[in-house]
C-alpha cells in the first residue's frame, strides 16, 4: 500500500474579505450613478440564484468597468460571504444595487437614455451587431429560465451569443463576460459596430 500524501487544505484567497473588515461600496441611489456619466455601463441580473456565477459576474464587471450591477431583491442572490470570497474583492468595490421592481428600475434607466440589451435565446441579433457604444445596460437572465417577460419586453434590443458548437447556451457568468468585453471592445473605438 503507498503511503498515503497529507491532505493540503486550500489556498486562503489574499482578495476575499476578510470577516468583519470587508470594505463595504455605499449603495447609491440610481440617478447618482447615471449623474455626470456620459455613457454609463450598467449590467442588471434578472434572477441569478448561484453564488458563485454572482461571484463570479461581479469580479468580471469590475474588470470591464461596469459603473453598477442591478439586481431584484427577491428571487435572487445578494451580495453574500462567498460570492464575496468568489468575486476576489470585486463586491467590495463594484455598486450592487438590490431593487424591489425591475420592471420600474429598467424604465427608469431608459427614462435616462440608457439603451437596454438584453440576451435571450430568441434573438434574431448576434451581440455583434449591437451598437453597446453609448449609454448601455446589458441585460442577463437566471441560470434556468432567462429574462422574465416583463423583463425581456422592457429591452430595446434583444441579443443572442453566436454558438459554433453543439452546446445550445453558455452558463451566465460566462455569458456575461462575453457581453461585457464586448461592449469594452466597443468603447474601445476598435471596429465600433453599427
Amino acid at each position: 500500500m503507498p503511503p498515503q500524501r497529507p491532505k493540503r487544505e486550500a489556498r486562503p484567497n489574499r482578495h476575499a474579505a476578510k470577516a468583519g473588515r470587508s470594505r463595504h461600496v455605499p449603495v447609491p441611489d440610481l440617478s447618482e450613478i447615471l449623474a455626470g456619466k456620459k455613457a454609463p455601463l450598467l449590467l442588471v441580473l434578472d434572477g441569478v440564484q448561484d453564488p458563485h456565477n454572482l461571484g463570479a459576474i461581479l469580479r468580471t464587471a469590475d474588470g470591464a468597468g461596469v459603473d453598477a450591477v442591478i439586481a431584484p431583491k427577491d428571487r435572487a442572490v445578494g451580495v453574500t460571504e462567498t460570492v464575496r470570497r468568489i468575486s476576489v474583492g470585486a463586491a467590495d468595490r463594484v455598486p450592487f444595487l438590490a431593487v424591489t421592481n425591475l420592471a420600474r428600475t429598467l424604465e427608469e434607466l431608459k427614462e435616462a437614455g440608457v439603451w437596454l440589451v438584453g440576451t435571450s435565446d430568441r434573438a434574431t441579433k448576434d451581440l455583434y451587431e449591437v451598437d453597446m457604444g453609448g449609454p448601455v445596460a446589458i441585460v442577463m437572465g437566471s441560470e434556468e429560465s432567462g429574462m422574465r417577460r416583463l423583463t425581456e419586453e422592457a429591452c430595446d434590443f434583444l441579443v443572442r451569443i453566436p454558438m459554433r458548437g453543439k452546446v445550445e447556451c453558455l452558463n451566465v457568468s460566462v455569458a456575461t463576460g462575453v457581453c461585457l468585453f464586448e461592449a469594452v471592445r466597443q468603447r474601445s473605438g476598435v471596429g465600433s459596430a453599427s
